[in-house]
């Protein structure tokens, strides 16, 4: 049964990056296989992030988490994030994987928010990530089908500056890249 379920979720991490490299043909992807420190590999075992190089379908950088899935599915439903910046920066890296073990724990969906711990950018207000669609990936990105899954969704992790702080609602707000 447990070696089951290692095939299921190495071959839904497989699944995603399959599906990542085929939507950003043309870039270059790194698989890294980052390590969430004591104690947090486990919740995320198969962890990857996908660094996605600039190319033909974006002039930016793109970080892809592939593992949430396997472990925060519900039905054949569930997630995976991506977030865009302009360079590439190992802060990233390790901000892409903190959204991972941080969604295994609190379940993060559409319009949720997380606390990055620091800001942005230097000098910044911006010091959470706000959870949407892939708007500037698009569907096509955002639709993954898996075998014996319906599909995890890939989603954008946005800077957004404290909501309590703001008070705009995550609809209004004007989007970040």
């Amino acid at each position: 049964m447990i070696t089951a379920m290692v095939n299921t979720s190495l071959q839904a991490v497989d699944g995603v990056e399959a599906h990542v490299r085929a939507f950003f043909a043309g870039h270059t992807v790194e698989a890294i296989n980052h390590d969430l420190g004591p104690g947090r590999r486990e919740a995320v075992p198969d962890l990857r992030i996908l660094v996605v190089g600039p190319g033909p379908r974006a002039g930016c950088w793109a970080y892809v988490t592939a593992g949430c899935w396997p472990v925060t599915q519900k039905a054949g439903h569930g997630l995976e994030f991506v977030m865009t910046a302009q360079v590439r920066d190992q802060q990233f890296i390790d901000w892409t994987a903190m959204v991972a073990h941080y969604h295994r724990g609190h379940q993060l969906d559409l319009e949720h928010s997380m606390p990055l711990g620091e800001p942005w950018v230097p000098n910044s207000t911006c010091d959470h990530l706000l959870v949407s669609l892939p708007y500037l990936h698009g569907p096509d990105l955002e639709h993954c089908p898996l075998p014996a899954a319906r599909w995890p969704c890939p989603l954008v992790v946005d800077p957004s500056c404290d909501l309590r702080r703001d008070r705009v609602p995550p609809s209004k707000r004007p989007r970040s890249t």
